[in-house]
C-alpha cells in the first residue's frame, strides 16, 4: 500500500510550533539573564558609595542614604555626614557637579535585597570563624558554628551524637562527611577528646570503646568492684578472654588517674572483703589476717606479706602495683 504524503500545511504547522517553543524558551532565558544582571549590578556585595564631606551640607542627599545606608568615617563607624555621593566602581564618578571642598571620605554601603544581605552575612560569618579548644562529643551547636560550621553542618554533627555516635579519636571527627579536610587541619590542634576513666565510666560509656560490647562492659565494671577500683589500665588484661590485641585497640582511649583511685583498705578490711579481691583470695585473706594480728601496726608492709609467702609471687607483685591505704 502506498504511504500517504504529509500535507504542506501540516509540515508548516509543525515547524511553526517548534520555532514557537524555541522562541519561548529563549525569551525565558533572556529574561532571567537580564534580571540576574540587573540584580548583580545593583546588589553586588562590593558595591559602595564614596561620600566626601561637604561642610556646607547638613546631611547626605536622599539617594545616598536610601535604605538607611551607613558609612565609615575617619573616627569609626557612624552615620555618614553631609556630602554628595559618587559610585566607586571602575574609578568613574556619578556625583553631581558642584563646588567640592576637602575633608574626610566615607564608605557608605548601598541598600541590598534580602538574598544579597543573607549572602553577605554568610560571607562575613565565614571570615570571622574562631579557633578554641573543644570536645567534638560535647561541643554545642552554637559553638560549632563559631568554629566555622554552617548551621546545617552543626546540626548534622549533633544528630550523629544524639543517635549514639561518638568521636573516639581526632581522626573519627575528620571522617565526618560535613568536616572538610581544610577545616579539620585548622581545628585539629584544638580538638581535645578526654580519655575514658575506667573508675568512673558506666557500661554505656564503656561500650563506646572499640571491641567492647555488652558482655565486656559488664565484666569491666564487675572486675572494678572486686578490685575496689582500678589502679592501672593494664588490669583489664586480668579479665577472662580480654587479650592483648583487644587491650591495644583501646589503650590510648582509657585512663586511670590517681584522683579516681580509691586506696584498697588492705590493713583494715575484714576477711570477707580481702577474700573477694582477685589478687588475694580465700587462703590469702586468712593469711593476711594472721599477719596483721601478729605484726605491730607500724611494721605492716607488702614486703612483709611477700616474705611470709602468704601470696603467690605473681599476685604479690600485682598487689604491689595497686593503690593501698596506709596502715
Amino acid at each position: 500500500m502506498k504511504k500517504e504524503k504529509l500535507s504542506a500545511s501540516f509540515i508548516t504547522g509543525v515547524i511553526a510550533l517548534v520555532f514557537l517553543i524555541i522562541g519561548y524558551q529563549t525569551a525565558l532565558f533572556i529574561h532571567k539573564a537580564a534580571v540576574m544582571n540587573v540584580t548583580a549590578t545593583r546588589d553586588h556585595p562590593d558595591t559602595v558609595y564614596i561620600v566626601a564631606e561637604d561642610p556646607r551640607a547638613d546631611r547626605l542627599p536622599p539617594e545616598a542614604v536610601q535604605g538607611g545606608a551607613r558609612g565609615y568615617g575617619g573616627n569609626g563607624y557612624r552615620d555618614a555626614p553631609g556630602g554628595r555621593s559618587g559610585r566607586s566602581s571602575g574609578g568613574s564618578s556619578d556625583r553631581p557637579s558642584g563646588n567640592w571642598s576637602g575633608g574626610n571620605t566615607y564608605r557608605v554601603e548601598s541598600p541590598h535585597e534580602r538574598p544579597v544581605q543573607e549572602a553577605r552575612a554568610t560571607f562575613r560569618e565565614r571570615r570571622t570563624v574562631e579557633n578554641f579548644v573543644f570536645d567534638p562529643n560535647t561541643v554545642s551547636v552554637a559553638d560549632l558554628q563559631r568554629l566555622g560550621f554552617s548551621e546545617r553542618q552543626a546540626l548534622a554533627i549533633d544528630k550523629y551524637r544524639q543517635a549514639g555516635g561518638r568521636f573516639r579519636r581526632k581522626g573519627d571527627f575528620a571522617k565526618s562527611y560535613v568536616v572538610d579536610d581544610s577545616v579539620f587541619q585548622r581545628l585539629a590542634p584544638y580538638i581535645r577528646i578526654p580519655r575514658i576513666d575506667l573508675n568512673r565510666a558506666d557500661t554505656a560509656l564503656l561500650r563506646t570503646l572499640p571491641g567492647i560490647g555488652k558482655y565486656f562492659a559488664a565484666k569491666i565494671v564487675e572486675y572494678r568492684d572486686r578490685l575496689g577500683g582500678y589502679s592501672y589500665p593494664e588490669q583489664l588484661l586480668d579479665i577472662y578472654h580480654f587479650d592483648r590485641e583487644k587491650y591495644d585497640a583501646l589503650s590510648d582511649l582509657i585512663t586511670v588517674p590517681r584522683s579516681s583511685c580509691t586506696p584498697f583498705p588492705l590493713w583494715t578490711a575484714p576477711e570477707s572483703v580481702l577474700a573477694n579481691h582477685p589478687y588475694i583470695g580465700k587462703y590469702g585473706a586468712h593469711g593476711i589476717i594472721l599477719y596483721r594480728t601478729n605484726t605491730p601496726r607500724d611494721s605492716l608492709s607488702l614486703r612483709g606479706i611477700q616474705k611470709a609467702g602468704i601470696l603467690p609471687p605473681e599476685n604479690a607483685e600485682r598487689l604491689g602495683r595497686c593503690v593501698i591505704a596506709e596502715p
